[in-house]
């Protein structure tokens, strides 16, 4: 069984189709702690705002299940179901989060110019599709070119302290971590859901994964 966490933020009926498209495993949108620690594989997915996002965690007791699942089955976190994993988010004026991973995630506008390289003009939140350069190998990756284009929807991204973890990078005005994996856990900022076939791809290949890097 597929457990995708519902609290109440992020494209949950999408990522649950795409989920379906994939795979013959059971997929269940739940919020019962008890149901997402008997499942199989946990997808955690995600958007809005960071304080939102924990609030809802902590008013549903899921911050603990986010915490222990993360450990010990195969994990995908998705959007901001990526970026709180790590310890604090600027968004807001400032939150803590899960803090998964030490680092802290950040507003492109702080880091960023108004164009890019090429003189191309930057909008935020970056919206549209963009390409992942793989710079980890990983089971996830399976089948998908380097470089392969992804669907993102964001103004912030993740620095984690340890570069190490870091299985994927894209370029706007910085380069910047757009995937992170370690162990059982790998996380996106993009929607996979909304990827076309190389998401799909990277959906079908976690219903697959045993977890190992």
């Amino acid at each position: 069984m597929i457990a995708v966490i519902d609290y109440s933020m992020g494209n949950l009926h999408s990522v649950h189709k795409a989920l379906q498209h994939v795979t013959d495993d059971k997929v269940v949108i739940t919020s019962s702690p008890a149901e997402i620690i008997k499942a199989d594989r946990i997808v955690f997915p995600g958007q809005g705002a960071a304080r939102d996002c924990m609030s809802e965690l902590h008013k549903r007791e899921l911050v603990d299940v986010v915490t222990e699942t993360s450990r010990n089955k195969p994990f995908l976190g998705v959007c901001m179901g990526m970026q709180v994993l790590m310890e604090h988010s600027v968004e807001g004026g400032g939150v803590d989060c899960i803090g998964k991973y030490k680092g802290t995630v950040k507003h492109f506008t702080d880091h960023i110019g108004a164009t890019d390289a090429a003189g191309n003009r930057l909008k935020i939140p970056q919206m549209g599709w963009n390409q992942i350069r793989q710079t980890q190998d990983h089971p996830l990756w399976k089948g998908i070119k380097d470089n392969a284009h992804f669907y993102f929807v964001h103004s912030y991204f993740v620095d984690p302290d340890d570069k190490s973890i870091i299985s994927g990078e894209t370029e706007f005005g910085i380069l910047y971590p757009s995937s992170i994996a370690k162990d059982n856990v790998f996380a996106i900022q993009a929607h996979p859901e909304k990827s076309a076939d190389d998401g799909l791809q990277l959906l079908k290949n976690f219903t697959r994964w045993d977890g190992q890097s």
